[in-house]
């Protein structure tokens, strides 16, 4: 399997001096073939990196720059391209890969060799071709039979340097079960971020103090003349921000889908069109702060991880349809609680949806020839306090049990 592990990058002045040059040097060298690119016809990654040796010759600087390096940049130029093609003939309107100006271009990549890891005098450090060695923070081990594939070296917009190493290991991923013994349906969302069958309510992560200490910040960079020395040190302090809220929310993430990654089976969540719900004309701010589809991104790959069963479902209808007898209620969003009129079940909003959800999942993973929308009524264990709430507490993928509410 492959796999991406993140250290900061320690370099002296004069290392940090010299990753920049390299960065910028990048960056030229990607303007350069993408202004051939658009001046001439039938050209491919592979032929344009067939010119770099004879491009060397007189362009001196290229030769300070590890030659895995420059053909990373063509290759990125013509993934670029792919890229663009593709949502193209999806449909999407697009325009014309621009130049990168010097703040847009910001990492290079080894790729195969001209890197290793080094232990000197008791510390880690890397070992990049044409630069030396760098002090890195290597704070989590690489599993022991994992190789090195790649090295993503990348500057952030707080002026800080980080590695990325893309290892593989010869592990394949563990068999999923045939019969998954724990089955949990999650149902995301704003005031409570999931909650799932089992009862569990997790509340949002509360990072209002980090938002309006962003909010300030940005404020205070507006104020200053852009472009001059006091605009570009508040700029790293908005940059420290906009980090400190990303790097705790996504923490958050992390902790949350690994719970359910390694304690069920089988998973089955909505098919959200995340960016289609962001678009929408209300509270679209707290639905771009949800990041929903990072949180199922997260949740699918470490499933495939631990050998879980990762299934998505159609999410229409699952808030209004009863989880006991399939009839479908209208309620406006302010209704949090499920009453069906049919057959008198009442449960949370929320855990009515996440059942839907489970027995959706269910059937669409032993591939039943009916409709999604066709209750099982096995799957909803109607004689359980179903609104049995538990909360994850923020930072924490530790669980706390509440007493259930009897209805």
């Amino acid at each position: 399997m492959n796999y991406n592990y993140r250290y900061r990058l320690r370099p002296s002045d004069a290392l940090e001096e010299q990753l920049a040059w390299t960065v910028d040097t990048c960056r030229q060298v990607y303007n350069h073939f993408l202004h051939r690119l658009n001046r001439a016809d039938d050209t491919s990654a592979y032929s344009e990196q067939k010119r770099l040796p004879s491009l060397k010759k007189w362009w001196n600087d290229l030769k300070h720059v590890h030659s895995k390096v420059l053909q990373k940049v063509v290759q990125r130029l013509y993934d670029n391209l792919s890229t663009l093609r593709g949502r193209k003939e999806n449909g999407y309107r697009v325009g014309t890969l621009k130049w990168k100006a010097p703040g847009e271009y910001r990492s290079f990549i080894y790729s195969q060799s001209g890197f290793k890891l080094k232990n000197t005098s008791g510390r880690t450090r890397l070992w990049l071709s044409k630069l030396g060695e760098i002090p890195i923070t290597f704070h989590r081990d690489l599993p022991d039979d994992a190789e090195i594939k790649t090295v993503t070296v990348k500057r952030e917009p707080t002026g800080k340097w980080y590695a990325i190493l893309g290892v593989e290991t010869p592990d394949d991923p563990p068999e999923k079960p045939e019969n998954p013994e724990k089955c949990v349906g999650i149902d995301v969302g704003i005031l409570k971020y999931a909650h799932d069958t089992d009862g569990t309510a997790v509340e949002s992560s509360d990072l209002s103090d980090e938002r309006e200490r962003l909010e300030r910040a940005q404020r205070n960079l507006s104020r200053k003349q852009h472009g001059s020395a006091n605009w570009e040190k508040q700029r790293r302090v908005v940059a420290e921000r906009h980090a400190e809220l990303k790097n705790k929310w996504r923490d958050f993430l992390h902790k949350l889908s690994n719970y359910y990654a390694r304690e069920y089976g089988l998973v089955a969540v909505e098919d959200l069109d995340s960016k289609g719900l962001v678009e929408l004309p209300s509270n679209s701010r707290n639905r771009a702060g949800a990041a929903w589809g990072t949180f199922l991104r997260m949740l699918e790959y470490k499933c495939k991880r631990e050998g879980t069963h990762f299934v998505t479902v159609n999410p229409r209808g699952t808030t209004k349809e009863c989880a006991s007898c399939g009839v479908s209620t209208d309620k406006p969003l302010w209704v949090r609680e499920h009453s069906c009129p049919a057959c008198g079940f009442e449960a949370d909003r929320d855990a009515n949806a996440a059942w839907n959800i489970l027995s959706r999942g269910i059937r669409k993973r032993l591939g039943a020839g009916r409709s999604e929308s066709t209750p099982v009524e096995t799957a909803l264990p109607v004689d359980t306090s179903v609104s049995a709430k538990r909360v994850v507490e923020t930072g924490s993928p530790t669980l706390k049990r509440e007493p259930s509410s009897e209805r």
